[in-house]
């Protein structure tokens, strides 16, 4: 099953049109998966069809209401793969997510490590930037660091990402 990047942006559109980021503008859900397919296309140089459909579809079944047998029926076994692979089980308390995923990074395929490393840089840009209105500088910071060791598990499987990651860690030292 070939799927298009375009019937991918769609279904995740779709899935996330009632929802909202957390920033100070509230901007529309989408614009995160947009900003991960940006971030691997064109700063880190991914054309693999696989890994873009799977960014933008990383977050629907972690938030919203669409099912692994959905997102397999439309999109094939592989995407659905590499989004399951970075999906976190909200059914479980958010340190134990938080923890599973340092675990399991170092394990993911290199697809899955694109996407989630991907993810980890859009959310550190947006926090430097926009970051959640109640987010106190603490905050901020245990982010920066718990997003450190998951991307100590990803590192090595795109230069051009692990150097845009490590400025960004580099970055939120000097958070304000």
């Amino acid at each position: 099953m070939k799927s298009s990047f375009i019937s991918a942006l769609s279904f995740a559109a779709e899935k996330h049109k009632k929802q909202r980021r957390k920033d100070a503008d509230a901007s529309p859900y989408i614009n995160h998966p947009i900003a991960l397919s940006n971030v691997l296309a064109i700063e880190g140089g991914i054309v693999n069809n696989e890994v873009l459909c799977a960014a933008v579809l990383h977050d629907t079944i972690e938030d919203t209401e669409t099912t692994e047998e959905e997102l397999r029926k439309m999109f094939g076994d592989k995407i659905t793969s590499i989004v399951l692979e970075v999906t976190d089980d909200k059914k479980l308390p958010k340190e134990v997510r938080k923890q599973l995923q340092i675990e399991h990074a170092p394990h993911a395929s290199i697809e899955a490590k694109l996407v989630k490393l991907a993810d980890k840089i859009c959310n550190l840009r947006d926090i430097i930037a926009s970051p959640p209105q109640d987010w106190i500088l603490q905050r901020k910071q245990e982010y920066f660091a718990w997003a450190n060791e998951v991307g100590a598990g990803l590192r090595g499987c795109n230069s051009k990402l692990d150097k845009i990651f490590a400025e960004l860690i580099k970055a939120g030292g000097a958070l304000k």
